[in-house]
């Protein structure tokens, strides 16, 4: 009964979503106050049921009701009680599901924001829940998570995919999901301001915060994502561009770009026509990556799904909620942008060249990826676009964008910062790229003097300590850039790695270690069983123990697939990766063996950008909430 329950209780917030609209903008157009405000009780109720009908989902994972279609495909009485949980966002349906509810939860969150302009918060939740009502209606009439399996009920379920059975998968999809359910927010927000027909502060002041969170969950979920990617499929790479993968970097390129426009924006009364047409195309590329995810229009590893029905049905969905922001915006945008702007002096030109690159790199990740599926439809023949492609492209737009970020920071009267600055930055650069020969000294140079160049700007820009808070939260935001940059040149172009045949007493030298491989262990886990290689990590010239890796072979229990758990010591300086391909005859294994210089600094970077984006929504909740203080005073 429970599954049939969380069923109707989904059917229950459909209808609301798709009702409570009409009532809420009668109310807005007739001045109506209390059928306006039905906004915020229609917004509870809505996320109240979407979390029942989740929890009846995600119970329905803990007791191993096989009955329930979903249960049966994705999960199995063996598997740990978490990842039972976790299976819930495992493929398509759950996930659906999971995002609905997530946006649900951010549109109630809306209506306990502090704000001034109360129709603003009606008009917002009152798009929000249209959104709602089409997300649920695609869920319910494509993709029903609740379907039975009666009369014919499995004994036991078919397992998660062995890929998805890690602590990444647990973090890491709830957490991007929470950066899509931002952009979703953000696109209601700018459509409320071209519904109202005049500039508002509130909404600016609500996109920008929100915009920081996304971004701050947008970061998270792609760096866990890498991180597990990097752990748990043994290919030791820690980005591949693939199709889904720029389908979630893709949005965080356009975010980052829209908190640049946004703080012209909010500073100088610039951008306004772009700050309000990023937050539409956010919205709009994450509907894109919904679509290659879930279509089968692309092949992936991470794919949810591969049912053309269900793309068609996203492709109406898009259109639905796409073309009449569209029209909106072409309608209302000039009537709403009409006050007048401050005059563009040479930082303000320099921020506006930054966000017109980053929009320039988002759109060629964004060519890259649309690219083969054009090319099937229009030749008939598949096309592959590699890593060559992005980083010959992306990389060169990204780096002059840091550098002019950078630069916005210095402005254009200070002469001897900017001396200072860029003679550090080219020092640096040169250095590293004459030193230590690495694979393409002129990217690596390029690459190392825009990371140090955004460090010694931001701190320039910070001078004389102690500085404001919100300058000390850009400085940490431009520093985990800079980490991470560091980070993917030393694992790119320093790396050291052999595929070579490795059994009991062999060894293989890399650079100044040598592996050796001692024996080989039969591991019996409760869902799979499998080899562990046990290798020895010893210096060169001393023999002394370094550490011991223990990669493994596992096979899976429930459904037979094979996986190949890598063996990684974590390091300040480089990561020793050890990984087991397949058995070769005797007792021997084609083994990989890796020296990844700096690969820690890649999530270590963007560890230091959520913090920034932490430090940076406090300071706003602050300001926020001491200028009310401030208004309010008066009247008492």
């Amino acid at each position: 009964m429970i599954p049939e329950l969380g069923h109707f209780l989904l059917i229950i917030a459909a209808m609301t979503a798709l009702l409570a609209p009409a009532v809420v903008f009668y109310g807005i157009r007739r001045g109506d106050d209390f059928y306006a405000g039905f906004s915020r009780p229609a917004s509870l109720l809505t996320a109240l049921m979407l979390t029942l009908s989740t929890a009846a989902l995600v119970w329905a994972f803990l007791t191993d009701d096989f009955s329930v279609a979903y249960v049966a495909n994705h999960s199995n009485t063996k598997l740990a009680p978490a990842y039972k949980a976790a299976a819930l966002w495992g493929s398509h349906e759950g996930s659906m599901l999971l995002w609905i509810w997530l946006m649900a939860v951010g549109t109630a969150g809306a209506g306990f924001v502090r704000c001034a302009d109360r129709l603003f918060t009606a008009r917002l939740q009152g798009l929000m829940l249209a959104v709602l009502a089409g997300f649920c209606a695609f869920l319910l009439f494509t993709s029903n998570p609740f379907l039975r399996n009666l009369p014919m009920v499995p004994p036991d379920g078919r397992d998660l995919n062995p890929i998805l059975q890690d602590i990444g998968m647990i973090l890491h999809p709830p957490v991007l999901f929470m950066g899509y359910a931002g952009l979703a927010l953000m696109f209601a927000a700018m459509c409320a301001l071209l519904l109202s027909g005049r500039w508002s502060k509130t909404a600016i002041d609500f996109t920008t915060r929100l915009s920081i969170v996304t971004w701050g969950f947008l970061t998270a979920g792609n760096m866990l994502g890498s991180w597990w990617a990097y752990n748990e499929l043994g290919w030791g790479g820690w980005w591949f561009w693939d199709p889904v993968e720029n389908a979630s970097f893709i949005p965080w390129l356009t975010t980052t770009a829209l908190m640049h426009a946004l703080i012209q924006t909010r500073r100088r009364g610039q951008l306004r026509r772009l700050t309000v047409f990023l937050t539409l195309v956010g919205f709009a590329l994450c509907l894109l990556g919904t679509f290659l995810v879930r279509s089968g229009a692309m092949q992936s590893v991470h794919a949810f799904a591969t049912d053309p029905g269900r793309g068609i049905a996203l492709q109406v969905l898009a259109i639905v909620l796409l073309v009449p922001a569209a029209f909106l915006y072409c309608a209302r945008i000039e009537p709403v942008c009409r006050t007048e702007e401050a005059p563009m002096n040479g930082s303000d030109a320099l921020m506006t060249g930054a966000v017109f690159l980053l929009m320039a790199a988002a759109f060629a990740v964004l060519f890259g990826t649309l690219y083969p599926l054009g090319y099937e439809v229009f030749a008939g023949r598949t096309l592959t676009v590699g890593a060559p492609y992005f980083n010959n492209f992306f990389a060169p737009m990204t780096l002059i964008a840091a550098a002019l970020a950078g630069a916005a920071q210095l402005g254009l009267r200070n002469p001897v910062r900017w001396a200072v600055c860029a003679a550090a930055s080219v020092a640096a650069g040169a250095a590293v790229a004459l030193l230590p020969d690495p694979r393409s000294p002129v990217m690596t140079g390029f690459a190392v003097a825009a990371a140090v160049w955004l460090v010694v700007t931001a701190v320039s820009h910070c001078l004389p300590f102690p500085a404001r808070r919100m300058s000390l939260a850009a400085l940490l935001a431009h520093v985990g850039i800079a980490v991470s940059i560091a980070g993917a040149v030393g694992v790119e172009q320093y790396e050291s790695e052999a595929l070579v045949r490795m059994g009991p007493g062999l060894g293989k030298p890399v650079d100044d270690v040598v592996f050796v491989y001692t024996e080989t262990r039969f591991v019996n886990n409760h869902s799979y069983f499998g080899q562990q290689g046990v290798i020895e990590v010893l210096r060169l010239d001393d023999e002394s123990l370094i550490t011991t890796l223990r990669p493994e072979r596992q096979t899976f229990v429930a459904n037979g697939m094979q996986m190949s758990a890598a063996g990684i010591d974590h390091g300040f300086l480089r990561d020793y990766y050890v990984s087991m391909g397949n058995k070769l005859p005797d007792t021997e294994w084609l083994v990989r063996l890796s020296i990844k210089p700096l690969a820690g600094w890649i999530w270590g970077g963007g560890a230091v950008m959520i913090l920034a984006a932490l430090i940076i929504l406090f300071t706003r909740r602050r300001e926020t909430e001491t200028a009310a203080q401030e208004l309010e005073a008066p009247s008492k």
